[in-house]
């Protein structure tokens, strides 16, 4: 009969399983990330290279803002993209669990998140911190460098083959252009009127310096439960 390892051999064990596993995945993870800032530099470049042959006034920038955020602005719109430190599995209920993939290999399960978030950048131009913005879309790596992701339309259902799709740089750049088109279909709605009826005196005292009337694009927007139809 074998002899029956010790607390510290299983913890051992474990550590050299998951721990090592999870260390891998972020590294995976942080490379596709900055991936993703070089396609969104060059793709930002373009687009305000094309632009400017129509209207020099319309913005188009990137801005890198360190390790694990960057920037794309275009016109009123900002895409926040920010890459998640941890590293996840997936709850048993995900419909993920049903694909073979993981079912034979589990450890395939544990994923890097890379957010995407839709903001109105004059957000950030004025310091508005009571605005909010909106989960476009998160894209999941795993130690295989297979991904998938979650989001709507067509960033829902063309990366959507978590045991085939690894990625590369021209599902990221097509990545980066699903975003944008699908910000740029909501525009800005007027809020309902209930919402804005009572202000506070130090609401409009600070209005040029952090206005504290929330403005986002689309009031009451919740991800999850989202039409894919536009409103």
């Amino acid at each position: 009969m074998a002899n029956k390892k010790s607390p510290k051999e299983l913890i051992i064990d474990v550590l050299k399983e998951k721990a090592c596993l999870k260390q891998s995945v972020f590294r995976k993870t942080i490379d596709v990330f900055g991936e993703f800032k070089k396609e969104a530099e060059q793709l930002a470049e373009e687009l305000k290279e094309e632009m400017c042959k129509v209207d020099d006034q319309v913005v188009l920038e990137f801005t890198d803002k360190g390790d694990y955020e960057f920037h794309i602005k275009f016109g009123g719109d900002i895409l926040v993209f920010y890459m998640h430190t941890n590293v996840f599995e997936f709850p048993k209920s995900h419909q993920i669990w049903n694909n073979s993939y993981l079912k034979d290999h589990p450890l395939n399960s544990y994923c890097g998140m890379i957010n995407v978030y839709n903001f109105l950048s004059d957000s950030f131009k004025y310091n508005r911190i009571n605005d909010t913005g909106y989960l476009v879309a998160r894209c999941f790596i795993n130690n295989e460098k297979h991904f998938f992701i979650e989001g709507k339309r067509q960033l829902g259902f063309l990366y959507n083959n978590f045991a085939s799709e690894t990625i590369n740089n021209k599902k990221i750049r097509s990545i980066l252009e699903s975003t944008i088109l699908y910000s740029m279909d909501f525009d800005l709605l007027t809020p309902p009127y209930d919402t804005m009826k009572e202000v506070s005196v130090m609401d409009i005292f600070e209005v040029t310096n952090a206005v504290k009337i929330k403005t986002a694009k689309r009031l009451g927007f919740k991800f999850q439960a989202d039409s894919d139809n536009i409103e």
